[in-house]
């Protein structure tokens, strides 16, 4: 099976404080939907106010990312689902919940992983 990257960046969820309790629970409800058919793997919304870092082979650690990963932030979901289809209709459901449009990536077979 195919691992599918299914994510948003944090501006495009707009919902008021009051509104967040019931975006948390329909998420929340997803996420235990997807763990009970099988097919979860990670999910989580990066932490904006831990600072990114860049560490080099030597171990070197330098403040800052990559110029095109500066905006890196939102929520992830790793899937892991027999088709593209299937990842579509999983990322149309994260919509629901998030009331927001999702992402939709495919990672590359890897027979390692």
């Amino acid at each position: 099976m195919t691992k599918y990257l299914i994510s948003f960046p944090s501006s495009a969820m707009q919902v008021t404080a009051e509104e967040l309790p019931a975006v948390a629970d329909a998420s929340h409800a997803v996420v235990q939907e997807a763990k009970d058919a099988g097919v979860w793997v990670f999910g989580g919304g990066i932490d904006e106010g831990v600072p990114p870092v860049l560490v080099d082979g030597d171990g070197t650690v330098t403040q800052g990312t990559y110029p095109q990963t500066a905006q890196f932030d939102g929520g992830y979901t790793v899937l892991e689902l027999p088709t593209r289809e299937a990842a579509l209709e999983w990322a149309a459901k994260i919509a629901t919940a998030c009331r927001c449009a999702q992402e939709v990536r495919e990672f590359m077979y890897d027979p390692e992983s």
